[in-house]
């Protein structure tokens, strides 16, 4: 017959939680949709790229700093580019700043993380656990620190592997194409500030 689970599987509902979001693209907004309409989530974001018109009307308050994201939220979830900006974004000090037993889901760039400081954490019992879908080196190798853990679930880089992604993905680059060899404005989709003010080019979420 059925028997109550182990104490360990205990888990926590999605309402009433606070989410903090790292970078309110695309991928953010629609996470914000799922948690807070979808959930009943509290939901905040840091983005320092985005208008203050795309977190109206997304819902979402905004976070001026990303201290602030982190004092104030139990489940940090990381939308943001790579580049020398962001590059251990979160490290040993962000950490520190986060909720005791809070949670960090990162499925946009490893190196967003310092890996050596999210393990301390994680060993300390700071934090309650983590979700991860990209690595510092990929793919992992045997002795990886994070294997084996109770509080850490690792996917190996493919959160974002549907057949309909896909298809969006050939279908972006054959209309990127087209454009090109059309000799009309390049459409860029990101608020990398790497790739603005670009002549030829149009920009768009």
């Amino acid at each position: 017959g059925w028997t109550w689970p182990e104490p360990r599987w205990l888990g926590r509902d999605i309402a009433g939680m606070t989410l903090g979001i790292v970078g309110l693209g695309r991928i953010g907004r629609a996470l914000a949709q799922m948690a807070g309409a979808g959930f009943g989530a509290r939901v905040l974001a840091f983005d320092p790229h985005q208008s203050q018109e795309i977190f109206d009307r997304a819902g979402v308050k905004r976070c001026e700093t990303l201290e602030s994201l982190l004092e104030n939220s139990d489940a940090i979830s990381l939308h943001a580019v790579l580049n020398d900006q962001t590059r251990h974004l979160i490290g040993k000090r962000e950490l520190g700043r986060m909720k005791p037993g809070a949670l960090l889901i990162n499925v946009s760039r490893g190196e967003l993380v310092d890996e050596a400081s999210l393990i301390q954490a994680l060993d300390t019992g700071h934090l309650g656990g983590a979700g991860l879908d990209v690595y510092v080196r990929e793919p992992l190798p045997r002795d990886f620190a994070l294997f084996n853990r109770p509080n850490v679930i690792l996917l190996p880089h493919l959160t974002f592997w549907t057949a309909e992604a896909m298809a969006r993905l050939e279908e972006e680059t054959y209309a990127r194409i087209a454009e090109l060899v059309e000799g009309r404005p390049v459409t860029i989709r990101s608020r990398d500030p790497r790739l603005q003010d670009q002549s030829g080019a149009v920009y768009g979420d």
